[in-house]
C-alpha cells in the first residue's frame, strides 16, 4: 500500500544554513509519527515545507501518491494537509467560531454548510461552550486547542501538530493526548513535533529523530527511547526503556 505521505531526501537551505538535509521518512493512514529532536534541528523547517510555507531546496514531498513540493500553502490545505503552529496563531479580535469558520470556508464556500461543520469541530475538541467568545479570551490550553480545531474543520487527511503540549499543566497534556488519539481514530493521521515526551511517548505509532536537520533514527517509540544515538543526542538516560 502507498503511504500517505512520502520524504525523500527533503534538503532545506538559506543560504550558506543547511536546515534540513536528506530527511526521508513515510507516515501511512491514520498513523501517528512523532517527530523530535534538539531545539534548532530543523523540526519546524520540515513542517514549513511540507505545509507549503517553505519550498525546498532539494528532495521530494509527495501526498496521497502526487508531488506537493513547493506549492503554495493553500494548495496544500486543499490537498488535505493542515498544520499548527509553535507559536498559536489565531484571530484573538473574532470569536472561537469564527476562528473555526475560516478553516470550515476551504471546502464550504456556503456559509451555514461552513458555520455547521465548524460548529461540528467544537463539539469535537470541547469549545463549544467557548464559540461566541472572543478568542483572545481563552487559556493558552484552549488557544492551542482552538488552532487545532480550525485546522480539523479543513477536513484534512493528514495533521501537522508543532508542540501543542508545550507550556500545558500535567492535567491539560493529558487532555490533548486523548484529543490526538480521538483525532487518530477518525482516520486522520498526525505528525507531531513535541518536547514533552511523556505526552508523545505513549501515542506514537513510530518516532522520527532530528539532529543538526538529519534525520538520525526512525521506529517505534521503544527502540528510540534505547537508541544510543537519540539518548546522546537529545533524549538523555531517563528516557531509556524499562529493561534495556
Amino acid at each position: 500500500m502507498t503511504p500517505l505521505l512520502e520524504v525523500e531526501r527533503l534538503t532545506k537551505r538559506f543560504g550558506g544554513l543547511t536546515a534540513n538535509e536528506d530527511v526521508s521518512f513515510t507516515v501511512g493512514e491514520g498513523e501517528i509519527a512523532g517527530l523530535i529532536g534538539p531545539n534548532g534541528a530543523g523540526k519546524t523547517t520540515v513542517f514549513n515545507s511540507l505545509a507549503g510555507f517553505f519550498a525546498p531546496s532539494a528532495g521530494s514531498i509527495r501526498f496521497r501518491g502526487e508531488e506537493i513540493a513547493g506549492l503554495p500553502p493553500e494548495a496544500v490545505a486543499a490537498r488535505g494537509v493542515a498544520r499548527t503552529f509553535q507559536i498559536v496563531r489565531i484571530f484573538k479580535g473574532m470569536t472561537v467560531l469564527e476562528n473555526v469558520l475560516v478553516g470550515a470556508l476551504l471546502r464550504h464556500r456556503a456559509v451555514p454548510d461552513a458555520v455547521a461543520r465548524a460548529r461540528e469541530a467544537l463539539r469535537f475538541t470541547g469549545l463549544e461552550r467557548r464559540a461566541a467568545d472572543p478568542a483572545g479570551r481563552l487559556t493558552v490550553a484552549e488557544q492551542k486547542r482552538l488552532e487545532v480545531t480550525r485546522a480539523l474543520a479543513t477536513e484534512p487527511r493528514l495533521l501537522l501538530l508543532d508542540e501543542v503540549m508545550a507550556g500545558l499543566t500535567a492535567a491539560e497534556v493529558q487532555d490533548a493526548v486523548e484529543m490526538v488519539r480521538r483525532i487518530r481514530d477518525r482516520g486522520i493521521a498526525c505528525v507531531v513535533v513535541e518536547h514533552v515526551m511523556e505526552g508523545i511517548m505513549p501515542i506514537a505509532d513510530r518516532m522520527l529523530v532530528l539532529e543538526r536537520g538529519r534525520l538520525i533514527a526512525d521506529g517505534p517509540p521503544r527502540a528510540i527511547a534505547n537508541d544510543p544515538a537519540v539518548i546522546a543526542a537529545y533524549l538523555g538516560e531517563e528516557y531509556r526503556a524499562p529493561g534495556a
